[in-house]
């Protein structure tokens, strides 16, 4: 990539102030990609300083330019699609079946959503008692993204930030951060203000430390894990920065014993194996009645058996790699953990599969026979393993969801409407899917407790990014 190196500040790509580099690796055959520049303090506050510059003019653009320049995006990045799921393969290690159908196409769905969203947002109301309200854009946002979903949480943070009239500077990952770079080749190609959108590489302890504290930040969003969530809201702090987090889960999956058993456990443990296990909000406790415990440990030993891990160019429905050699040390951690828990192991293990060498693959691993208060049931592993607990009664399933620091997403099984339903009301989670039922475009995505605060995602979305300005006349 041309600009591999390069930050994307007020328009164009520079030369940063540090010389700090980092290699980006394909996990799959941990082979250096490229290189890319790691940002100092001095970068951060060069890539504010244009946001700022620039927040005069464009928050002053109106709805219709905006919409135009968002819909002229959406058409260059349909072009470009293909470009972005290689991409996201070759850095993540997504296979690429999952790529194109998955990981590419959230930046579409999401980016339509928002142009619907933004057609219907209300910068001017008037209120039940006569008064006008106004929403306004906040100022430069900071965006900060993962790497396991990229494409997905770069859409939904820049794109509604945009779209209200604020300006920002993005950070991804430094684990993916091409598919970043390609996105900016993208906004520039579409005609964006020059400033309105800036992007640089980092590490968190410095440039994401850095724009949580600038004062010239006026809202912080971040997707990541908890403990890092934790030191941006204490950074921000200091200026009293509005700050949405998405963060961690541990999402439980209650079955109950009037499934179709194989159609409901094969769902839930190929959900997920998904994307190597790197998903938030993926329903890795899956709390089973116990009159139906045994058939189902069955199944998901049959299923994981037949999991495939393989080369990830190869198109097909097999597991990829995980991101990072730091990833995979962690998911053999927690996979030792909970054989020393003295959990059941039903299929895998630690080590990588049979006959791979290299890559950052893991073996899809199934615990049975857990409690909730084991190490594997209560954090987040971030890979393709999944915990099996029985449960008694409908009030003992919901006791044992509910116990845990997280509230991202929950998940029901069974045909039984009013139980969902009654199920779904009492679980302390910001999502509940039922049956398999996937989030739609539009949507708020978020979370309860440890898992974050605020939504991204459609009108939601929109407002989070908005300062609300109350006009009283006489």
């Amino acid at each position: 990539m041309q600009n591999a190196g390069k930050f994307y500040i007020d328009g164009k790509w520079i030369d940063p102030i540090s010389s700090q580099k980092m290699d980006v690796i394909n996990p799959a055959t941990e082979q250096v990609i490229t290189q890319i520049t790691l940002a100092s303090e001095e970068d951060v506050d060069l890539a504010v300083a244009a946001a700022k510059r620039s927040f005069e003019s464009y928050s002053q653009t109106t709805v219709d330019q905006r919409l135009g320049w968002l819909e002229k995006l959406l058409s260059i990045y349909k072009h470009r699609y293909h470009d972005v799921a290689q991409t996201i393969t070759a850095e993540l290690g997504a296979p690429t079946t999952m790529s194109h159908e998955q990981q590419a196409a959230a930046g579409v769905d999401h980016l339509e959503d928002f142009i619907k969203a933004l057609r219907d947002l209300k910068t001017e109301e008037t209120l039940y008692n006569g008064e006008t309200l106004l929403r306004e854009p906040i100022g430069v946002c900071g965006l900060i993204t993962p790497w396991n979903w990229p494409m997905n949480q770069i859409v939904l943070k820049v794109i509604p930030a945009l779209a209200t009239g604020c300006t920002c500077v993005l950070k991804p990952s430094e684990f993916t951060p091409l598919n970043a770079m390609l996105y900016a080749e993208m906004i520039h190609e579409a005609g964006f203000p020059a400033g309105s959108f800036n992007l640089i590489q980092g590490a968190g302890p410095i440039a994401g430390a850095s724009m949580s504290r600038h004062p010239d930040i006026a809202m912080m969003s971040f997707t990541g894990s908890t403990r890092a969530g934790k030191a941006i809201t204490k950074d921000a702090s200091e200026t009293i920065k509005r700050v949405t987090l998405e963060l961690g889960g541990k999402s439980p999956n209650i079955v109950f014993d009037d499934v179709d058993i194989e159609d409901r456990i094969t769902f839930s443990v190929l959900d997920v194996f998904n994307n190597t296990g790197q998903t938030c909000d993926a329903p890795t406790r899956m709390l089973v009645q116990r009159s139906i415990y045994d058939d189902a440990v069955k199944v998901a030993k049959r299923v994981g058996d037949a999991a495939s891990v393989g080369d990830p160019t190869v198109e097909g429905n097999h597991i990829g790699p995980l991101v990072s050699h730091i990833q995979y040390d962690r998911v053999q951690t927690l996979i030792q953990a909970g054989i020393d828990e003295g959990a059941k192991l039903l299929v895998g293990g630690v080590g990588k599969p049979d006959g791979i060498n290299e890559g950052y693959f893991t073996k899809p691993t199934i615990f049975a026979d857990v409690n909730n208060n084991m190490r594997i049931a209560r954090e987040e592993i971030f890979g393709p393993v999944v915990v099996m607990i029985p449960f008694d009664s409908e009030e003992d399933a919901i006791k044992i969801a509910n116990d845990t620091p997280y509230g991202l997403a929950a998940y029901i099984q069974t045909p039984d409407a009013a139980k969902a339903g009654r199920v779904a009301r009492k679980l302390r989670a910001g999502m509940v899917r039922i049956n398999g039922a996937f989030p739609r475009a539009g949507s708020p995505f978020g979370g309860y407790k440890q898992s974050g605060a605020g939504r991204e995602g459609g009108m939601f979305g929109l407002e989070d990014f908005m300062e609300i300005k109350m006009l009283h006349k006489p």
